[in-house]
């Protein structure tokens, strides 16, 4: 018989007396601190150490941005703008986000399709880049810099004509509503060498939530010939070329860490041939969620603990009100576990097999399902661990009137 597949080891935070810590601070500690529950914590030495590591395992010449839509906490984009070379936004808050955050507009972009005319104003007024998403959102861009006396800096966003596969969300290899098709890219970029705006570059992404090196490598790899294809037709020399992420953590039993070794060596070699085919291009990879997530976890509190038909459920004051990716209702198709944790009884403590529910009246409110935990009593605290990206800003907070979660840094 084989054995039923577990989460991934717990080694982001240490674990003292049998009691996670976050930020340095016991979790029941960190509650009181705090003064309410539920709150999600994201702990400021795990993201720093997590891009340490990156950075050493990366080839030198990779540009590390962070997608501001990941975590869009002003705290938690603070800290990482001291740590990363640029900041990827998605709408016109994340923007004053990051210009607030003290990064170089010059270091900023601008994705996502539907951009308001506000937005690409703002973008424009500020020297922020543009990834073009069509060409309709091109020629707003082109009357929009003509009115207000600012040239636009642009980059085209590519819809590839591949995916990277086994990824949890694919962005790109037919329709779709990202990017402008490859197919379709050098009549754009006539149009921009026309127009007399600012070419800079390329945006190629073609999926996220990845823990499969061998896909991240084929899917380089096309994504560096397309950029080679494509540059025979740009307007100017191409400054930068932003080659997307893809990099996934794990969430569900049975998934393991990425190991970022064969890729990183791929991405070395393909550097080399970078720079023979474009010269001294900035090449950057767009990274979210793989710096975030396992820096943070949500926390609430059991209310109440009862038996049914044989089932122990705990409730508690959270839920998918506040959570909604870890109550299986974000993305997911067959609804899987994410790690969840009793705060001060993590690893020995007598073990339950429990549901772990919220205040809310519906079946979905789920966030565990027959999960063996430390034994909870009413007033103990539940953690949802993975919890630092899409968790919070990806909740419908307004859900049934329950008041909303905080938000530290620490």
């Amino acid at each position: 018989m084989s054995e039923k597949p577990v989460h991934a080891p717990l080694i982001q935070f240490p674990v003292v007396d049998d009691e996670l810590v976050v930020g340095g601070i016991p979790l029941r500690q960190l509650a009181a601190q705090i003064g309410q529950t539920p709150f999600y914590a994201y702990d400021r030495e795990a993201i720093t150490r997590r891009v340490r590591e990156l950075r050493e395992t990366l080839p030198d010449g990779i540009s590390l941005h962070y997608a501001i839509k990941a975590n869009p906490m002003p705290a938690v984009v603070g800290h990482l703008t001291t740590l990363v070379d640029g900041l990827d936004v998605a709408s016109l808050g994340e923007m004053r986000v990051a210009l607030d955050s003290g990064m170089p507009a010059g270091e900023i972009s601008f994705a996502g399709p539907g951009k308001g005319d506000p937005e690409l104003r703002g973008a424009i007024a500020a020297g922020i880049t543009l990834n073009l998403e069509s060409s309709g959102e091109l020629e707003r861009a082109i009357r929009i810099g003509e009115t207000i006396g600012v040239r636009p800096k642009v980059a085209v966003r590519v819809n590839p004509d591949f995916e990277l596969k086994s990824s949890g969300m694919k962005m790109s290899g037919g329709p779709k509503p990202f990017g402008i098709d490859a197919e379709l890219v050098p009549a754009v970029l006539r149009r921009i060498g026309e127009s007399g705006v600012h070419f800079r570059g390329f945006h190629i992404f073609s999926g996220s939530q990845n823990l499969r090196p061998e896909s991240l490598i084929e899917a380089q790899n096309a994504t560096f010939q397309l950029a080679y294809r494509l540059a025979e037709d740009a307007p100017a020399a191409l400054e930068m070329l932003n080659i997307g992420g893809g990099f996934g953590i794990p969430y569900f039993p049975g998934e393991q860490r990425l190991d970022l070794s064969s890729v990183s060596e791929n991405l070395q070699r393909c550097l080399g041939e970078c720079r023979a085919h474009l010269g001294d291009v900035e090449v950057m990879t767009e990274l979210g969620r793989y710096l975030v997530a396992e820096a943070g976890v949500y926390v609430c509190e059991v209310v109440d603990k009862k038996v049914s038909r044989g089932q122990t459920y705990l409730v508690t004051n959270g839920g998918l009100h506040h959570h909604l990716a870890a109550s299986g209702n974000f993305g997911q198709i067959i609804r899987k576990n994410y790690p969840v944790v009793t705060a001060h009884r993590v690893n020995d403590a007598p073990r339950e097999l429990v549901n772990v529910v919220g205040p809310l009246c519906t079946p979905l409110d789920l966030l565990a399902d027959r999960m063996e935990l430390g034994q909870a009593d009413v007033g103990d605290l539940i953690v949802v661990l993975q919890s630092g990206a899409y968790g919070y800003t990806a909740s419908p907070h307004q859900f049934l009137g329950h008041p909303q979660p905080l938000q530290v840094l620490v």
